[in-house]
């Protein structure tokens, strides 16, 4: 009585959990938030000071009081408090009038769906579905990363058929075998998209002495990183500091240089994939190098990635369509259809 109460007053949502950015679905209205996961704080009194876009501006910019962190690190919470705070705000907000702002009379204690890394422990996992309960949620639910990944790229995961699926995060790079609605094999390797940033801070330290940011090292990866060789290699100036001097410094960089800083992690990921083919059952193999690989996540936005992945893989590699929120998509999808929830959840119960 007291659950079908709270449908009729509750917003049902699904969330990505992310390392750099969460995103949040309402059922039946799509995706309404998509944010960075940071949070600043005050230092000695705790308090929240802003979350998501706002508080990203202040990565790098904070006085010594105050501190912008990201809570989750390698697609765990880092930070159960500040993880707690964050998902509180986010549930709250969806609660809210776009045009006022203020709260709508619906309470926000919904059902939410939340997708997590396939390789994190019992005790993570419960982190996750306590800070869920203690932000407002009255039912929360855990699925897998690649899981929610392919239902939410529209993969047939309930046939009888094989599909190779790799997201690749800020935190997590997810790899999983799917077939009659379960995961035949998966790795979690905690190497993706933070991973190919501090790539960069760390090239540009040891050949040109340049300190830079993680927020710059994002900037260079998306304007000129890349996997494969491009057509027109380009060119970008980075600004920094110089690690002999302590001044200001500038220098102008190549695509084909950041290729190379990325190449190791790159490489990592794609060994990783070649365990998971070797492992592969031969009939579901058969499916996948008719079907190919789905790769998902903002990783896969790496221009040549697919190129480089089928290059060594010799299978056909496709990007989802909008890779970055078919996890979110999938959690959205499973709030539709209670029988698949039950199937695909990995803890919460159904009520």
């Amino acid at each position: 009585m007291f659950d079908s109460f709270w449908r009729l007053v509750s917003h049902d949502i699904g969330i990505d959990l992310g390392t750099v950015n969460t995103l949040v679905l309402v059922r039946g209205k799509g995706i309404v938030i998509r944010e960075p996961s940071v949070v600043a704080i005050h230092k000695k009194s705790k308090q929240v000071l802003a979350i998501g876009n706002e508080a990203k501006r202040m990565l790098g910019r904070t006085p010594a009081a105050i501190e912008a962190v990201r809570p989750l690190r390698d697609g765990v919470i880092s930070d159960f408090d500040t993880t707690e705070a964050m998902l509180r705000h986010f549930i709250h907000k969806v609660h809210r009038d776009p045009q006022s702002g203020l709260r709508l009379p619906k309470l926000p204690r919904p059902r939410v769906v939340i997708g997590i890394p396939s390789g994190v422990t019992e005790v993570e996992k419960r982190a996750v579905q306590d800070a869920a309960l203690i932000a407002g949620a009255r039912r929360a639910f855990l699925i897998e990363e690649p899981m929610a990944a392919a239902i939410g790229a529209g993969l047939p995961i309930e046939e009888p058929e094989g599909n190779l699926i790799m997201d690749i995060g800020g935190g997590t790079t997810e790899i999983a075998v799917i077939s009659l609605g379960g995961m035949v094999l998966n790795r979690s390797l905690r190497i993706a998209g933070d991973e190919l940033d501090q790539d960069i801070i760390n090239y540009l330290k040891m050949r040109y002495g340049l300190l830079i940011g993680e927020k710059t090292a994002e900037v260079v990866k998306l304007e000129i990183g890349s996997a494969s060789p491009l057509k027109e290699e380009k060119e970008t100036v980075v600004r920094g500091r110089d690690l002999s001097t302590g001044l200001p410094k500038s220098i102008k960089i190549s695509s084909r240089e950041i290729r190379e800083a990325l190449s190791s992690t790159i490489n990592q990921i794609i060994g990783t994939l070649s365990e998971v083919l070797e492992e592969t059952p031969p009939e579901l193999l058969s499916d996948i190098l008719e079907r190919g690989l789905v790769i998902t996540g903002g990783g896969s936005l790496l221009r040549g990635l697919d190129k480089k992945v089928a290059e060594e893989t010799k299978m056909p590699v496709w990007v989802a369509e909008d890779p970055l929120t078919t996890v979110v998509r999938g959690c959205g999808r499973v709030l539709e259809d209670l029988d698949l929830l039950s199937k695909v959840k990995v803890t919460g119960g159904l009520k």
